[in-house]
């Protein structure tokens, strides 16, 4: 029979090496969340758009110099990005840029392999209960399903589960509303403030009417105000606003089927039927 001591000692190697399989299981996690691929569906569509643009204006003979003007430039970005400060607070303005930056990975999740990881869960639990899925929490990829898991353990009333997964998901999708709301505002004046600029530009021709020359080439020159007031609400930021609430109903989506599966597990439904349920947040396949 072991010593007290030795039986101590190796309770002891078996918690240190649990925690270092923890441990590598977040580094693991957290490399594959900063090595996550660009989306290239959106990089061709903002390719598509500036090559398209270009192309455009180029069909008119006219050279692409022209419309490269400072002034224009610097009424449209910088009242629009003045009037943004104004009407959207400091941490939505922050949390809206961080969301944006976002978009350019592809963040989609796999539901495939989620209820995989939820099926296998809940096999481990029916035979070694709830706790034993603790020391491999750790190891899952969605940030939202080890929260719920997490909160699974410490939690004793379902309903105080249910409403608590609800409440974080009604916060996530109103956050999202607020990044395109904010978006959504500033692509409402841009176009108003480029009509400033051209405003601008035209009083300023008014100033050399008697040189027709001047004129001419002014009131040209001066529409281009209105032409990037245009492109940053119609080209950047109202279809920045759709993609953020595009990216928010897909996540929302995921974090419902993540909540009914852990709901499932909580309740020791048979993984079979927790598999069955979950397939209904898989987007249908059409027939041939």
């Amino acid at each position: 029979m072991a010593s007290p001591s030795t039986a101590f000692l190796r309770e002891q190697d078996q918690t240190g090496q649990e925690q270092a399989g923890r441990d590598q299981a977040k580094l693991a996690v957290t490399a594959a969340r900063k090595s996550r691929p660009l989306d290239i569906w959106m990089i061709s569509g903002i390719a598509v758009t500036l090559a398209a643009t270009i192309a455009g204006i180029l069909s008119t003979g006219v050279h692409i110099g022209y419309f490269l003007q400072p002034t224009g430039a610097l009424i449209v970005l910088g009242g629009t990005i003045g009037v943004t400060l104004i009407t959207t607070s400091r941490d939505s303005l922050v949390h809206c840029i961080r969301h944006l930056a976002e978009l350019l990975h592809s963040a989609s999740a796999d539901r495939e392999a989620l209820i995989d990881e939820i099926v296998n869960y809940s096999r481990q639990v029916r035979i070694k209960g709830l706790l034993s899925i603790e020391s491999t929490i750790g190891g899952t990829e969605d940030k939202f399903l080890a929260e719920a898991l997490t909160l699974m353990l410490d939690v004793k009333d379902r309903t105080e589960l249910q409403m608590t997964l609800e409440t974080k998901l009604r916060q996530r999708e109103r956050q999202g509303e607020t990044d395109a709301k904010a978006l959504e505002v500033a692509g409402g004046f841009a176009p108003t403030i480029g009509v400033l600029g051209t405003v601008v530009g035209l009083i300023d021709v008014l100033r050399q009417f008697s040189n027709v020359s001047s004129v001419a080439l002014g009131i040209g020159t001066a529409f281009v105000s209105t032409i990037y007031g245009l492109a940053l609400a119609n080209l950047i930021l109202l279809p920045a606003a759709s993609r953020i609430r595009a990216s928010v109903a897909q996540t929302f989506e995921t974090h419902e089927m993540i909540t009914e599966g852990v709901l499932s597990l909580f309740d020791g439904v048979h993984p079979s039927l927790i598999r069955e349920r979950l397939r209904c947040f898989l987007r249908p396949v059409q027939p041939r």
